[in-house]
């Protein structure tokens, strides 16, 4: 009889892995799992604790009851290192606990990412007298739901306490963990200022780092809705991802949360990464490594910020009317309802300034719940283009209205996955004073995106729909193909608010090491902020 299926961290299917069923009175039973992961097995109906073991994962215990209404779902996890705070966002004085697997000895730093990563405190060296005992567990079952539960099985004496106190600076911070062997893994923390000292908040973009973190199986780009009965064997021959013509991957009626409560592989940074290093990999040019990089811009040039989660502009713990300008970086891509009215609001009554240095921004509400997890509200769509949205900008749009209303621009597939630089459309304008640029100039040549290289307008790129504020100005356009160049506007409100927007992942990548890139960012926040 089928038993169930034996998984990964990544929903992939293991094969042989060794399992032993213990029914109350001791007697076993011995199975091994298939080439599909399936497990199979003749057993009499009861209660099972169930021993898993195979080489290069963490042997665990489950417990089983027989019959079961389906397919029971063994999760296990691959040796290495890897590492996350709970809560990944805190104010200054608070505690995080840092939740780390590893199956040797690990020692932990804590550093902040500004100009240049700085030591902040050693955590020392951490291990145990039990064998493998640093390791973790993750639960059985689609814990992208629910969250991995690290240091919850055997973290019991009150003695061993793994807590740490934000720092009193505000700021991007990151915990790095490596082994006596040489493995390396860092994972950041969200340090949110105990009071407002600075007239600019910046908000990492954490719900977003979220959609696409695949851990545990599920992202919003991968088994989005929820997880197959069965694991992958092969994901170009079974997820509708590669198998679908029209990429299939939100056209469902409804998604099941995604927990922040997992550890976050793609937003490692290698800890000899400087801030004028090209970004590498696919997923960090778009993610926290990039974001960094304004960061450590804004302190390059001596421009005081307070640094926030999105989660806590939704939360209340960011007050908008304690600042002059709210900058959005990279890819703010998934956003709360209440985000959205709140900034707006800011903007067109209560005169705030919004910098928006980024691309596809705004472009889907995501609800988040009490238990740390989100739902994405992607609706029921075919493709990103308008006609597969029923006619609307984007998914906020279905929902709610387009960001083209707040940003003045909104993300088209257009020029996707190419990199450009920009073009001047109106070099009378004061963003370009200082820069000797004239109407025809290109600038943004230079770029540390290596996912998509070739200029500041790039990855994604947004452009301005009928949903744009009347007076919105376009001050430049990228030369990506397809007339997919990212489009870079201003407006004002008539409360005294004004939006400048980009339009462009790749935009903050330019920052580090393009001149005209930074003279005009500079220029923007200086007046923003005056």
């Amino acid at each position: 009889m089928l038993i169930g299926y034996v998984s990964d961290e990544r929903y992939v299917a293991l094969a042989d892995v060794l399992l032993e069923f213990i029914d109350d009175r001791g007697n076993s039973v011995e199975a091994r799992s298939r080439a599909t992961g399936s497990v199979h097995a003749d057993l009499p109906a009861g209660n099972y604790r169930v021993v898993l073991q195979k080489a290069g994962f963490g042997a665990k215990f489950s417990r089983l009851t027989i019959p079961s209404s389906e397919p029971y779902q063994f999760r296990l996890l691959a040796d290495g290192l890897l590492g996350y705070a709970w809560p990944k966002w805190v104010q200054s004085g608070e505690e995080a606990e840092f939740r780390v697997h590893s199956v040797e000895q690990y020692h932990l730093e804590l550093w902040r990412y500004g100009m240049q990563p700085e030591l902040v405190r050693q955590l020392g060296w951490h291990d145990e007298h039990g064998p493998r005992a640093t390791m973790q567990v993750t639960p059985d079952g689609d814990y992208t739901r629910t969250g991995t539960e690290w240091n919850k099985v055997g973290y019991v004496c009150p003695t061993h306490r793994q807590f740490v106190t934000a720092p009193e600076r505000s700021g991007l911070y990151y915990f790095r963990a490596r082994t006596q062997s040489g493995q390396h893994f860092s994972f950041p923390w969200i340090v949110a200022p105990a009071q407002p000292s600075a007239g600019l908040a910046v908000l990492a973009s954490n719900i977003t780092w979220n959609a696409y973190n695949p851990f545990g199986g599920r992202s919003n780009y991968i088994h989005a809705d929820q997880l197959p009965p069965t694991p992958t064997v092969n994901s170009r021959f079974e997820l509708p991802r590669y198998i679908d013509a029209e990429h299939g991957t939100w056209g469902y009626p409804g998604y099941a949360p995604l927990s922040f409560e997992r550890p976050e592989p793609f937003l490692d940074i290698d800890f000899d990464e400087c801030l004028t290093d090209p970004i590498e990999g696919r997923q960090a040019c778009h993610m926290a490594p990039a974001e960094w990089r304004l960061a450590g811009w804004l302190e390059q040039h001596q421009i005081p910020y307070d640094y926030y989660a999105e989660t806590q502009l939704d939360d209340g713990t960011l007050d908008l009317s304690s600042y002059r300008v709210l900058a959005l970086a990279v890819h703010p891509e998934y956003w709360t309802r209440r985000m959205y009215d709140r900034v707006k609001k800011w903007v067109f009554e209560e005169g705030g300034r919004l910098v928006y240095l980024g691309g596809n921004g705004l472009n889907c509400e995501v609800t988040l719940h009490p238990n740390g997890s989100m739902t994405v509200q992607n609706g029921s769509i075919t493709s990103l283009w308008s006609a597969g949205m029923g006619g609307q900008d984007s998914r906020m749009a279905v929902r709610h209205e387009s960001e083209a209303n707040l940003l003045g621009v909104v993300f088209t597939p257009s020029g996707a996955m190419t990199g450009a630089p920009y073009c001047v459309v109106d070099g009378s304008h004061w963003v370009f004073e200082g820069t000797g640029l004239a109407t025809g100039d290109l600038f943004g040549k230079a770029c540390l995106h290596r996912r998509c290289p070739g200029g500041a307008s790039g990855h994604e790129t947004d452009k301005r729909s009928a949903s744009s504020p009347p007076n919105t100005q376009l001050l430049a356009s990228g030369l990506n193909p397809d007339a997919g160049g990212a489009e870079m506007v201003i407006f004002e409100t008539a409360s005294g608010g004004s939006v400048f927007s980009v339009g462009s992942i790749n935009y903050v990548a330019s920052l580090p090491v393009d001149a005209a890139v930074s003279r005009i960012t500079a220029n923007v926040l200086k007046r923003f902020l005056a």
